[in-house]
């Protein structure tokens, strides 16, 4: 959310926003709301002054005058509220989707097409015979079975087995490990969370589609229905951001650096015909995701941005896999994006690079709508930033992974840094 402020004085400047984020937000529907919702205040603050001046002489002497005004002002009084609500309805419905405004930097373009790279590590694989893709490699090896997971779960579904399963463990506690040698604490927070949850951290009401909503929230202990839309996060990030939701901190406790390590959810509703075969999209996965919250400084953040991109790419490299950084394009990011990246791993069956991790600056976008706020040294608040990065997806990596060290013979060598977890070196 952008402070209404910076709106009213640099609409052009969220209107070019809106245009490079190739979005329909009218901003100047949102102006007029803006003015309209503040006269009806003053409307409302000033009826309410007359009805308390009204009030103070009816206790000390009643007359038919100022009872009837009395009477008058409460309908007035009423009535504007009731105008009111229905702008202010409007008004915070618009407000909702206003982007944020991307960094000079950001490539602009409708979609991932326009992605810029900006830096390539390793070497792309070559075989000297045919490959597997990997679920031909999980059926072989006994480590992966879509059958079954489509018949216990429908499409999507899938069951991780043996040393298959034991390598997806592998890689989230490695993740996790070098997350918290980052000086990163770990949060590990609810699944099931209430609407605000995600309506602030930007996902609704763009992505609603995406998320499964519990058709039965459960009761109370007398037996009470809880009526609160109650949803399964997409993501790990929700969660962790919302824990800071409603507080005033510290300046010397910034930043504050936590990672949360949980399933996600999704129900993939607006990606229909894409990628249905194996292990990239998929309805529920493991995550090991990281968030920073800092002070408001655009230097700053883009620091941690940079630090947290680092940590995902050192996994990559610990790993020996060849990947890529792109800068993702105005079309390519969420609305409340400042600035993103995102990480391709090659994947050798698709014979091209894929996304497996995403790093993102959302600046005070996300902070100002789940009002989270520090005090400065100087004693002023402000609206903190917040970052957040994955660390590691499973099993999405697992594809790189089971190609990439796949052998001639058909078995799959462990990559080397993740042995002491799964305890042994081969697949076989």
């Amino acid at each position: 959310m952008l402070d209404i402020n910076f709106i009213r004085g640099n609409s052009e400047i969220v209107k070019e926003a809106v245009r490079k984020k190739y979005m329909k937000v009218d901003i100047d529907r949102l102006l007029e709301l803006d003015k309209e919702r503040r006269r009806l205040i003053q409307e409302e603050e000033s009826l309410r002054a007359q009805q308390k001046h009204i009030s103070e002489k009816l206790i000390k002497e009643k007359n038919k005058d100022d009872i009837e005004e009395a009477k008058s002002l409460k309908e007035k009084i009423k009535e504007t509220k009731i105008l009111l609500n229905a702008v202010e309805d409007e008004y915070q419905g618009l407000m909702l989707l206003v982007p944020n405004i991307p960094a000079e930097d950001t490539p602009v373009g409708p979609d991932e097409t326009a992605n810029r790279v900006v830096f390539e590590w390793g070497e792309i694989p070559k075989f000297d015979f045919g490959i597997k893709n990997h679920i031909q490699l999980g059926e072989k090896l006994d480590i992966i079975d879509i059958e079954a997971g489509v018949k216990v779960s429908g499409f999507r579904g899938y069951y991780l087995k043996k040393e298959g399963a034991a390598l997806h463990f592998a890689l989230l506690w490695y993740a996790y490990q070098k997350i918290l040698k980052a000086g990163f604490q770990l949060l590990v927070g609810p699944t099931l969370v209430k609407e605000f949850v995600l309506t602030d951290s930007g996902y609704f009401p763009f992505g609603k589609e995406e998320a499964y909503q519990i058709g039965n929230p459960g009761k109370l202990a007398d037996g009470k229905t809880l009526g609160e839309p109650t949803y399964l996060t997409g993501t790990s990030e929700p969660t962790l951001i919302a824990y800071f939701a409603d507080k005033v901190l510290n300046e010397n406790e910034l930043p504050i650096r936590v990672c949360g390590f949980s399933p996600c959810y999704r129900s993939e509703a607006g990606s229909y015909g894409k990628d249905t075969q194996g292990l990239y999209r998929l309805h529920e996965f493991m995550k090991v995701e990281q968030v920073v919250i800092c002070k408001a400084d655009t230097e700053e953040s883009n620091q941690w941005l940079e630090t947290m991109r680092h940590i995902s790419e050192e996994i990559l490299q610990d790993l020996k896999m060849s990947y890529r950084v792109v800068q993702n394009s105005s079309g390519d990011m969420g609305a409340g994006k400042y600035k993103m990246y995102d990480i391709e791993t090659w994947m050798p069956s698709r014979n091209r690079y894929s996304e497996t991790h995403s790093d993102s600056n959302l600046t005070d976008w996300q902070a100002r709508r789940f009002n989270i706020k520090y005090r400065s040294s100087q004693g002023k608040t402000h609206f903190a930033y917040t970052l957040n990065n994955t660390v590691l997806a499973s099993p999405r990596i697992l594809i790189a992974v089971l190609e990439n060290y796949q052998q001639k013979d058909g078995s799959i060598l462990v990559p080397e840094v993740l042995r002491e977890y799964t305890g042994f070196e081969k697949i076989g």
